[in-house]
C-alpha cells in the first residue's frame, strides 16, 4: 500500500493512507451501479458495503435488523419476572453503573416502568466509596426494602454481592464479559457470557435493556395490554451506545441513527438541558454524544454524586433537568482540570518507561480514581497502544485500561484476576477496570504486558491516517457534506470520512485559544474552506501552519457543515497537515 500523496511521516507523525486496490475498485462498482457520488461511493467502499446493499445501507431498517429477543439466554426469564412485578405492583431497585452506559440503562428501565405506573428506586454506588458494580451492603439494604433489584450495567462478576440480596430476586442486564460461572440472580442477560452464541456481543448495557423492553412488550401484547412505545427510548440507547464506544454496525448503527432522530425532538427534558447547557445549537450527531453530552454525564460518577446522570436521564421534570445539567457542566469543567494535571504525569512517566512497549501503563498516588479512564484513552491515542492508568490510595490502587483494535484487554486483564495479580478485574475487548496492590502493581503490570505482547501488541506500529480520498475546496460544499452524513453515524468501528486537500495555500491563519487554529486554506483556483483544528499546538500542525511563509501543505481531515449565524456552510475539521513541497 502507497503513501497517500507521499504522506509518509505527517505533522502529527501518521502515514497517510488512502483506498486499497480492492476498495478502490468496489467504489467504481457502487458509482456506477448506484449513480451514488464518488466521495460517498468511496466511503461506502471502505466501509466494506456492496454495491448490491449500498441503498440498504444508506437506509437501514431497524425492524429487519432487531433479532428475537428470546435467543438470549435467560432473556424470557427476565422479561417474565419483570412483567410480573409490573402487574403485581412490587417494589423494584434499579442498580445502576455510573457512567452513561449504565445511567442511560437505568433511565430506560424507570422510564418504562414509569409509562406502567410504577415507580423504581434508583441505586448507584459511589465510585470512590464503593467501587464499580454491586457490593453486599448495598444489595442486602435493598433486599430488605424490595421484591426485585434489576442490575444494569454491572452484576456479572458480582456472585457474593447478589447472594447478599436474600429473599429477593435478582436480574442482571449486562454486557461485561462474563466468567466461568455465574451468578445466583433468576436471571444474567448478558451477550457476552461464555455459554452465549449470538452475535451481539457487541452492545451496550442500554441495548441489552432495550431488548428485554422488546421481550416484556410481546408480553404484553400476547395478553391484548397496551404496551409503551418503544421507539421514544431510542435517544437513551444511541447516547450510551456512542458514549460506550461501541462499534457502530449493524444493529448499533440502526438504533444510533433512529436514537439521534428521537433526540433531535427535544421530547426528553433531561437531554435537551444537557444539550442547552453543551451550547448545542444544531441536530445531534454522534460527535456530540461521544464528546459533548457523555463526558458531562460521566463527571457526576467521575467526580460528582454518582447518581446524577441517571437522574438528568429519567427526569421529567424542566426545573430539574435545568439544575442538574448546570451541575454536570461545571463538574465536567473541573473535571478537564483534574484530568489535565494527571495526564502531564501519566505522560512523563509512560514515556519513560517507552511507547513501544506491549502495554504504556502508568501509576501514581492520589491520582483521582474518576479520571484515570479519561487519561488512558489519551495515552492510547497517543501512542496506539494498550494502556493502563492507576491511581492508588495507600496500599490499593483503582485503574483503567483502554485498548486498540484487534487487542483483548478485557480477557487480559481477567486472566491477571484469576491468577491473583490482581484484587478486581473486568471488562470487555476495548475497555477495562482493576484493583491492584501496591506489591503487586510491577507484577501484574509485567505480566499484563506479556499476555498482551502475545497478541500481537508489540507489533502495532503508528497508527495510520486512512483517507477516503482527495478533494478540492471548489468541490465541497454543503450539498456534498449531507451526502457523505447517509453513510452515517460514524464512530467506533465505522470511522468518518476523511478527505485530502492536497498543495493548499494557507490565505488566513490565527491562533483561537491558547491551543487551537483557526484558518483558510485555498487551492490553486482561487477556491477557499475555512478549517479549524482543535489541539493544533498539541503536535506540529499549530507551528507549522501559523507560520506558513506563503507555502504548500496538504490538508486533512473531516468535512462539516456549520450553522453559524443561522447560515449553512461545509467547513473542515483539520486533524493533519504535511508539506506539499
Amino acid at each position: 500500500m502507497t503513501d497517500f500523496l507521499g504522506v509518509s511521516r505527517s505533522a502529527t507523525g501518521r502515514r497517510w493512507v488512502g483506498l486499497s486496490s480492492d476498495a478502490d475498485r468496489q467504489a467504481q462498482a457502487i458509482a456506477q451501479q448506484t449513480g451514488l457520488p464518488a466521495t460517498l461511493s468511496r466511503t461506502l467502499a471502505r466501509l466494506g458495503v456492496l454495491p448490491e446493499n449500498a441503498a440498504a445501507y444508506l437506509s437501514p431498517a431497524l425492524r429487519d435488523l432487531m433479532p428475537d429477543p428470546s435467543i438470549f439466554r435467560d432473556m424470557d426469564t427476565a422479561a417474565e419476572r419483570i412483567l410480573q412485578a409490573i402487574s403485581k405492583r412490587e417494589r423494584i431497585a434499579i442498580f445502576a453503573d455510573y457512567d452513561v452506559d449504565g445511567g442511560s440503562s437505568a433511565a430506560l428501565l424507570i422510564d418504562y416502568l414509569r409509562q406502567m405506573g410504577l415507580a423504581a428506586t434508583l441505586y448507584v454506588p459511589d465510585r470512590i466509596d464503593e467501587g464499580y458494580g454491586p457490593n453486599e451492603p448495598a444489595m442486602a439494604d435493598l433486599a430488605s426494602r424490595h421484591d426485585l433489584i434489576i442490575c444494569v450495567d454491572c452484576g456479572t462478576l458480582s456472585h457474593d454481592a447478589i447472594a447478599a440480596a436474600k429473599g429477593c430476586d435478582v436480574i442482571v442486564l449486562d454486557h461485561h464479559m462474563g466468567g466461568e460461572t455465574l451468578p445466583p440472580a433468576l436471571a444474567v442477560v448478558n451477550p457476552n457470557r461464555q455459554d452465549e452464541d449470538n452475535d451481539f456481543g457487541n452492545l451496550c448495557a442500554a441495548g441489552v435493556v432495550f431488548l428485554t423492553l422488546v421481550a416484556i412488550n410481546r408480553l404484553l401484547r400476547a395478553e391484548g395490554q397496551k404496551a409503551p412505545d418503544l421507539m421514544a427510548l431510542l435517544d437513551l440507547v444511541a447516547l450510551a451506545t456512542v458514549a460506550d464506544v461501541a462499534p457502530l454496525t449493524g444493529l448499533n448503527r440502526a438504533l444510533v441513527r433512529q436514537g439521534l432522530v428521537i433526540m433531535g425532538r427535544r421530547n426528553r427534558v433531561g437531554l435537551s438541558a444537557l444539550s442547552d447547557a453543551a451550547r448545542l445549537t444544531t441536530a445531534p450527531n454522534s460527535y456530540h454524544l461521544g464528546f459533548a453530552l457523555g463526558p458531562r454525564i460521566n463527571a457526576g460518577g467521575r467526580i460528582g454524586k454518582a447518581d446524577l446522570g441517571a437522574r438528568l436521564l429519567s427526569t421529567d421534570d424542566p426545573h430539574e433537568a435545568e439544575a442538574i445539567a448546570d451541575q454536570l457542566s461545571q463538574l465536567n469543567d473541573d473535571r478537564r482540570e483534574i484530568e489535565a494535571q494527571v495526564r502531564l504525569q501519566a505522560m512523563e512517566q509512560a514515556e519513560a518507561r517507552g511507547f513501544d512497549a506491549p502495554l504504556v501503563w502508568a501509576a501514581h498516588e492520589g491520582w483521582h480514581p474518576g479520571v484515570v479512564g479519561i487519561v488512558a484513552a489519551r495515552l492510547k491515542e497517543a501512542t496506539n497502544r494498550p494502556t493502563v492508568v492507576i491511581g492508588f490510595d495507600g496500599a490499593e490502587g483503582k485503574g483503567s485500561g483502554r485498548s486498540v483494535t484487534g487487542i483483548d484487554l478485557g480477557s487480559a486483564i481477567a486472566t491477571c484476576t484469576r491468577e491473583g495479580l490482581l484484587l478486581k478485574g473486568g471488562g470487555h475487548k476495548m475497555a477495562a477496570g482493576l484493583t491492584v496492590s501496591a506489591e503487586n502493581l510491577e507484577p501484574a503490570m509485567e505480566r499484563l504486558a506479556e499476555l498482551l505482547h502475545k497478541q500481537g501488541a508489540s507489533d502495532i506500529g503508528p497508527k495510520d491516517l486512512m483517507l477516503d480520498g482527495s478533494v478540492m475546496p471548489s468541490a465541497i460544499n454543503t450539498e456534498l457534506v449531507e451526502q457523505l452524513e447517509q453513510a452515517g453515524p460514524f464512530g467506533a468501528g465505522a470511522p468518518a470520512p476523511r478527505f485530502a486537500l492536497p498543495a493548499q495555500r494557507i490565505a488566513f491563519a490565527k491562533r483561537a485559544g491558547e491551543n487551537h487554529l483557526r484558518l483558510t486554506a485555498q487551492d490553486s483556483g482561487g477556491a477557499r474552506i475555512d478549517a479549524i483544528c482543535f489541539g493544533a499546538f498539541d503536535s506540529e500542525i499549530g507551528p507549522m501552519l501559523e507560520d506558513n511563509r506563503g507555502k504548500l501543505f496538504h490538508l486533512a481531515g473531516r468535512l462539516e457543515i456549520d450553522e453559524w449565524g443561522g447560515r449553512k456552510k461545509a467547513k473542515l475539521r483539520l486533524e493533519d497537515a504535511a508539506p506539499a513541497e
